[in-house]
């Protein structure tokens, strides 16, 4: 299973589409380019093992550097887009990146970094301004044949960094064949029902590790990805159309979104040829899950990992339906849910979400990380809350850094924030504990109207009131707040901790 494959049986397939320019790159092109990439590294001394990294917006030319170097045993890390020059610096110099590949749509911090990465070798796509050098340019004297010593490379993808410095995950190389079996494809066939011809709809940034390791799933199986530049929620809808896409890989923010379209608008599409419709990354609220089901059909698939790898928990539509909330049960590894001192809990008793006997966790250069996360009996969690049903379905609660104690009463943003992404004129939510004098902390939610005219008394009045009506007294905000814009990354993560320091009177990081 690799593009090299398909570019023998189907040369003229798309294996990708670029949604806004139209730019199409098929499995013959996708071939030839990659094996010049690595006859690129190669002449320039990279060996397997060594690291290039990728700071690039979902540009066309980002699968073809991936799998440049899966295709010559080389790691890739793939760098967030959003990130400063600080931050980059960083990550390049933890992961000995050797070469730095851009895009001029990453903006100006690019022109920081050649003064921070002495001895980096710089290129550019697209367009280069020196001190970079043109990718295609050198990339396009290289032979289009394989290098003599191939073997599979792999991703190096750092974590996003909302407690801290980002760590990296680098999973030891192997050896094997460029085509070896590979569980992630695997997966994506057994679970969720990507086919040799499906159409993968991506509408998240390439970087992050589940747009990027699914994308390349596909392209291992035959499929075509079509890729969105930016997530815009009609243009989704409009794609699928289009292309009659049969598969995707989402986030509960991108069904939000969706949902809150006018309904003409969402009429306006058909859409009927979703048959997979994967997503992850936070839990969905269950409202919001129900309303794409009766809309899409029962076609929502989910799962709960981290790019550590460390465990899987999967839920198909069905089972959802008969546990509604759940993230499913462990694939990859046996769930346990502990105590604060690392003991098991029995069912319904809510604890520190851990994976046993699975993959250990392999951050790179923190020790201290992997210790903190990993509990007496060998354990690893990702820092989840949740509980277990009777018949082992996972549900979660929220993070364990975000939980508020009020009054003694433990108290998980989570519930709080489902209940009110839901009202019509809220688009995104962000509940955080802040200071009180009689409590210890209070619930405060912050809210980023759907119209920002509404911000003001009357929206605020309404929204206490709806959760007066929906939560026990305890959880229901003691203060309501508008911001225009919360600060959530691309991929759909909320950058909570920004909002929560506000209130604690701490420095804020740089949104990531």
């Amino acid at each position: 299973m690799h593009p090299a494959t398909h570019a023998t049986t189907h040369p003229d397939r798309a294996a990708y589409i670029m949604s806004g320019s139209g730019e199409t790159v098929t499995y013959k092109q996708l071939d030839e380019r990659s094996n010049q990439g690595a006859q690129l590294f190669r002449s320039l001394g990279l060996n397997t093992g060594d690291v290039i990294a990728i700071l690039m917006d979902n540009s066309p030319r980002f699968f073809e550097i991936a799998w440049a170097a899966q295709r010559c045993g080389l790691y890739y890390a793939c760098i967030s887009s959003k990130l400063q020059a600080g931050e980059i610096d960083y990550i390049m110099k933890d992961c000995a990146a050797k070469l730095l590949i851009t895009s001029a749509g990453v903006g100006p911090v690019i022109d920081e970094l050649p003064a921070l990465l002495p001895g980096v070798k710089l290129y550019m796509v697209g367009e280069a301004r020196a001190p970079y050098e043109s990718f295609e340019a050198a990339r396009d004297k290289m032979p289009t044949t394989p290098v003599a010593d191939e073997s599979a490379g792999a991703d190096m993808l750092y974590s996003s960094g909302t407690t801290g410095r980002p760590k990296g995950i680098k999973p030891a190389l192997t050896g094997a064949p460029i085509d070896a079996p590979n569980p992630l494809a695997m997966m994506a066939q057994g679970l969720f029902g990507f086919r040799p011809d499906s159409v993968y709809l991506s509408p998240a940034p390439l970087y992050h590790a589940a747009p990027l390791r699914w994308c390349m799933s596909v392209q291992r199986l035959g499929g075509t990805v079509v890729v969105m530049e930016k997530f815009d929620p009609e243009d989704a809808l409009r794609l699928i159309e289009k292309h009659k896409v049969d598969v995707g890989q989402f986030v509960p923010t991108h069904f939000v979104r969706m949902l809150k379209l006018p309904q003409e608008v969402r009429d306006r599409y058909d859409v009927s040829s979703m048959r997979s419709a994967v997503h992850a990354a936070a839990p969905c609220p269950i409202p919001v899950k129900e309303q794409m089901m009766s809309w899409w059909g029962p076609v929502i698939h989910e799962y709960y990992a981290g790019s550590e790898g460390n465990g899987f928990c999967y839920i198909g539509p069905e089972d959802w339906l008969a546990h509604k909330g759940s993230v499913g049960k462990g694939t990859t590894a046996e769930v346990k849910i502990c105590d604060d001192e690392g003991e098991p809990l029995p069912p319904r008793s809510e604890g520190v979400v851990y994976f046993a006997n699975g993959a250990p966790l392999t951050y790179h250069n923190a020790p201290d990380k992997i210790a903190e996360n990993t509990n007496k009996h060998g354990w690893t969690t990702l820092g989840d809350v949740g509980w277990v049903d009777e018949e082992g379905f996972l549900y979660l609660t929220d993070r364990k850094s975000f939980m508020i104690i009020s009054g003694g009463v433990n108290i998980y943003p989570q519930e709080i924030e489902n209940l009110l992404v839901t009202h019509p004129r809220v688009a995104d939510v962000a509940v955080v504990g802040a200071p009180d004098e009689e409590m210890g902390e209070k619930v405060v939610a912050v809210i980023q109207p759907a119209d920002w005219a509404d911000a003001g008394d009357d929206l605020r009045n309404e929204l206490m009131a709806y959760c007066r009506a929906n939560l026990s007294h305890i959880k229901s905000p003691r203060m309501l707040e508008f911001m225009q814009e919360l600060p959530r990354h691309p991929t759909g993560k909320l950058y909570k901790r920004l909002i929560r320091d506000a209130y604690w009177g701490k420095e804020g990081s740089k949104i990531v």
